[in-house]
């Protein structure tokens, strides 16, 4: 008997490959989103598709490119075994799928076909342990679409729940120790000698109406992380990054932090709580551009620390989240 009960890992997508049209195609759904460009629609949607487009995908292209792995995109390799890892941990009693906001597979067709399998109950399970309008919000947009074209109903019921906003449950915490302290086998940073740990999450423009809530957040998070490690205030950093376009961002930059550390820090260490899986932002992002801007300005020693991917310890902070909220 097939499961009715079903955990669906959301994330915000990834093109299906480095090919410019493939990247257009997902650029255009990201950047039509009113979540992540607020710009008047009449301005905005022309400007993205006769301009920007046209200029920006082949640059995007190629910087997917420099990342792409023979399996595949990092981050759609990750969150596949993220999900078979969490399979093997619910059991029977559950199916384990997954959705990309933008891109594949959506959030209507993993609902849609978990529904033709007979699953009445879903739980979303939200791979951003901050909530942001820019995230959280923008997956909450689109299951409300979903579920206002394919409603609940007596022959075909569905109920869903969320597990968010859950940057400090102690099994995160836990596991982004975990992850920096298994970087840390060959050799912790000498912080009295001025070395530093940047735990950098991703920004948004101080115009989101959540953005001090959600700089709350992260700085919550890394409190408790940097406790978890036993390092203090001044060993370890907090800082944004991946700003598009004009306008002001949370603040600390990363990579202006990189520039500044340059001349005086012997090492850095880079590891982004925020992201669950390796991406564009974390491996080409800050394993490049920022380990560039770190060594350009006199840094000596670089060192981006993977993402939570599927490290046992973040499987069992999944496991976790999934208890809590059945």
């Amino acid at each position: 008997m097939k499961p009715n009960r079903a955990v669906v890992l959301a994330n915000l997508g990834t093109p299906d490959s480095p090919e410019v049209g493939d990247v257009r195609a997902y650029l255009r759904q990201f950047l039509s989103d009113r979540r992540i460009v607020a710009a008047p629609r009449a301005f905005w949607i022309p400007f993205l598709h006769l301009i920007l487009l046209r200029f920006y995908a082949p640059k995007s292209a190629a910087r997917y490119a420099s990342i792409w792995t023979p399996d595949g995109s990092p981050q759609r390799v990750n969150i596949e075994l993220q999900a078979e890892s969490l399979q093997a941990g619910l059991g029977e009693e559950w199916t384990v799928r997954y959705a990309m906001r933008y891109g594949t597979p959506s959030i209507d067709d993993t609902l849609t076909a978990l529904r033709a399998d007979g699953v009445t109950q879903v739980l979303m399970l939200s791979l951003f342990p901050q909530f942001s309008t820019t995230t959280t919000a923008s997956l909450y947009d689109d299951l409300n679409l979903y579920l206002k074209a394919h409603p609940s109903t007596a022959d075909a019921p569905l109920e869903v729940t969320w597990a968010d906003r859950w940057g400090d449950e102690p099994s995160y915490i836990a596991a982004c120790v975990a992850r920096i302290e298994d970087a840390w086998k060959g050799g912790r940073p000498d912080f009295a000698r001025g070395d530093k740990l940047v735990l950098s999450f991703h920004g948004v423009p101080v115009s989101c109406p959540d953005a001090r809530a959600y700089e709350g957040e992260c700085r919550r998070t890394a409190e408790l992380v940097l406790a978890g490690l036993g390092v203090t205030g001044d060993q370890g950093l907090v800082t944004f990054q991946s700003k598009f376009g004009p306008g002001e961002w949370l603040t600390p930059a990363t990579i202006a932090t990189m520039r500044e550390l340059g001349p005086s820090t012997p090492r850095v260490d880079v590891f982004c709580p925020g992201f669950a899986a390796d991406c564009l932002e974390t491996i080409e992002e800050i394993g490049q551009l920022n380990r560039a801007a770190f060594t350009e300005a006199g840094g000596k020693e670089f060192n981006r620390i993977d993402c939570l991917n599927h490290h046992p310890a973040f499987i069992e902070a999944l496991l976790s989240l999934t208890h809590v909220k059945r």
